[in-house]
């Protein structure tokens, strides 16, 4: 999901709570709250020797003491314009940060608006090798990929 696609829907339920869903549909903390919204910008060299770049906007949440607090859709609105000179594009997809333990990070896959809450759902990131034509194992007499030359 994009930046602009999560802010139209964002204007068409202004005052409505937003609830996040895990990948397994179970809900965060009600009482979560944005703390930031950025700009996230990773340059890397992949196992085959290119050269990448990789863009996102990241949200990170927070969850404190205060069970009362409840973000509406139209206070991560307001949030996503103050953010906009920073994030530079609306076309970033839109991830979420979640300290459980650990920080994980989810991909916002989609958002839907139901009566009483606008519900947005996460689906799990994943690794990848993004070289597989260098790095998957060859036929006999093929040429050796970069993860057999020991690099990957």
């Amino acid at each position: 999901m994009t930046i602009s696609a999560l802010k139209r829907a964002l204007a068409d339920a202004l005052a409505l709570p937003l609830t996040v869903l895990w990948p397994d549909g179970d809900p965060i903390e009600p009482h979560f709250h944005v703390t930031e919204v950025g700009r996230i910008q990773k340059d890397f060299v992949d196992c085959g020797g290119t050269a990448r770049r990789n863009v996102t906007c990241l949200l990170q949440t927070w969850v404190g003491e205060d069970v009362d607090h409840r973000i509406t859709a139209g206070k991560l609105l307001k949030a996503f314009e103050l953010a906009a000179p920073v994030l530079g594009s609306d076309d970033l997809p839109v991830e979420l940060e979640y300290e459980a333990c650990n920080v994980i990070q989810f991909m916002v896959t989609a958002v839907e608006k139901e009566p009483d809450r606008l519900v947005l759902r996460l689906g799990s990131k994943h690794t990848d090798c993004l070289a597989k034509e260098l790095c998957l194992p060859r036929t006999a007499g093929a040429k050796e990929g970069c993860c057999g030359s020991g690099c990957g």
